[in-house]
């Protein structure tokens, strides 16, 4: 009887081992969280969507080259934004180029318009607002600083719809344009013209022919003088007057 309850106890302990559960692995508890099945929902999103963009862009090619087009675009424009900084540097190498030149050879419209910006920079009233794909510059009242009681109530402030007043420059694919409009022809003042006939205000490119002429004519400058040549030249030319005055008294006489 003994080995029959020996024998009795070893089925029981087998059968109660294959009955208990098997231990998880911490991925599988991890896999089948919460967590894990909103991220695997997540993915098998992203994996539908780029399949159908792939899709998409084989049944439309124009459609998807436009699409890719205006993205590259943006993202071109959101990079090559100029920012604070840049502003700072140009109109700093702006204001240098106007000071190198005389005050009676500046152009009226780039002195005074950087004049101004430099103006409002020392005051602390110029503000930079970065919107994505391009960036721009105004003009505020107050330095940012300043403790007065306008500069800081709410109520006081300048409303958005006065910033195309205030707007200074637009930054755009690395350029600030208006400031780049304002200095061209910064060495020319026009006020030095304008007593001048029309015709002789307006100035048009020089052609081909004379552009050909002024370089051999400066080409000739740089070469030695023949005195000899110059002897002849003169006798020459002292001829021909003598001729011409003979030629007078005959018809004279």
């Amino acid at each position: 009887m003994a080995w029959f309850r020996i024998t009795r106890r070893m089925l029981c302990a087998a059968a109660e081992t294959a009955a208990a559960p098997v231990a998880k692995s911490r991925w599988e508890r991890l896999k089948n969280s919460k967590a894990g099945v909103w991220c695997r929902s997540l993915l098998s999103d992203y994996k539908d969507a780029c399949k159908d963009m792939v899709v998409g862009a084989r049944e439309r090619p124009l459609k998807a080259s436009v699409y890719g087009t205006l993205l590259g675009g943006a993202w071109a424009c959101f990079h090559t934004k100029p920012d604070w900084s840049s502003f700072e540097a140009v109109l700093l190498e702006r204001s240098n180029q106007l000071a190198l030149l005389s005050p009676w050879i500046r152009n009226g419209t780039s002195d005074g318009h950087v004049q101004n910006l430099v103006k409002l920079h020392n005051e602390g009233c110029l503000r930079h607002a970065s919107l994505g794909l391009l960036s721009l510059v105004y003009r505020a009242d107050y330095d940012p600083d300043t403790a007065l009681y306008e500069a800081r109530c709410s109520n006081l402030s300048v409303p958005w719809m006065e910033l195309p007043r205030r707007l200074l420059d637009v930054g755009f694919v690395g350029h600030w344009w208006i400031l780049d409009s304002k200095m061209k022809d910064f060495d020319v003042n026009e006020e030095e013209f304008k007593h001048l006939p029309a015709h002789m205000q307006a100035t048009s490119p020089p052609s081909v022919q004379d552009v050909e002429m002024n370089e051999r004519l400066h080409k000739e400058s740089w070469l030695a003088v023949n005195v000899e040549d110059e002897a002849k030249e003169t006798k020459t030319m002292e001829g021909n007057e003598d001729n011409v005055s003979g030629e007078k008294q005959v018809q004279n006489n």
